[in-house]
Parts: structure tokens; sequence; C-alpha cells
């Protein structure tokens, strides 16, 4: 499925906040594989007991907010400059905090790892975007 011609196809004339779709685009696809990642490392450390406890519950939200995220991206209709930046500040913190909780991990747990680098991927690119933001 071609997601960047379905988002060139949709109005952009009524949203109160430009933003660029390629890199919207990367955002979105950044935001989507932190999501698989934190979801699949939050999996595998509760199975590794209570000594992983707070990376899988980092790991979990991390998951929901990049999710959350995603999606708010897809409604550009419903965006509001102010709503999307807290949000984009909201899952760049938490993608912070993720990978530096999976980093801690990182040597022992090839999740963590993987973890850790779509968070940092995920961040830059929502770092890119808030940057890029007008209106």
């Amino acid at each position: 499925m071609d997601t960047m011609a379905m988002m060139k196809s949709m109005s952009m004339t009524d949203v109160p906040v430009q933003m660029d779709a390629e890199a919207m685009q990367d955002t979105m696809m950044a935001m989507n594989a932190a999501s698989m990642a934190a979801t699949m490392c939050s999996a595998s450390d509760m199975r590794a007991g209570g000594e992983m406890a707070t990376c899988a519950a980092m790991c979990s939200n991390t998951a929901m907010m990049a999710d959350t995220g995603m999606r708010m991206m897809m409604r550009p209709a419903g965006m509001d400059a102010q709503s999307m930046r807290a949000m984009l500040t909201t899952v760049t913190a938490m993608g912070t905090m993720c990978a530096a909780e999976c980093r801690k991990h990182a040597d022992m747990d090839e999740t963590c790892r993987y973890c850790a680098m779509a968070c940092d991927e995920m961040v830059a690119k929502c770092e890119a975007m808030l940057a890029s933001m007008t209106a």
C-alpha cells in the first residue's frame, strides 16, 4: 500500500498545522517501527521476570504513545498545532527514556538492543518534525 499517495490525496487546505508530507511519512513509519519493537521488547521482558519489570513497563508505555502519535498524524483535519507539538514532545520523551532503559540491557538482551535503536530513530524523526512545523 502506498501510504504517501494516500496522504497526498488528503485535503490539507483547512489543516491548522502545516507539516511536510514526506517528513510526516518518515515520522509515522519510525513511530510504527518503535511501537512494534517496544511491544516485542515488553513481551520478551515479561518472560524474563521481575528484574525486567521496569523495562517491560517502559516499553509498553512507549508502544502506546508511539501508536497514538502515529494515529494522530494520520488525521490531519483534526490537528491542532499545540496538541501536535505536545504529542510529539511526549513521544520524544517516552522514546528517549525507553531507549535509555533498554540500553541498560542491550548487551544481554537483543530485543532491548533493537528497541533502543528503533526508539532512537523515532526520537530523531519526531525532533525533526517538531523543528519543521509551522503555524
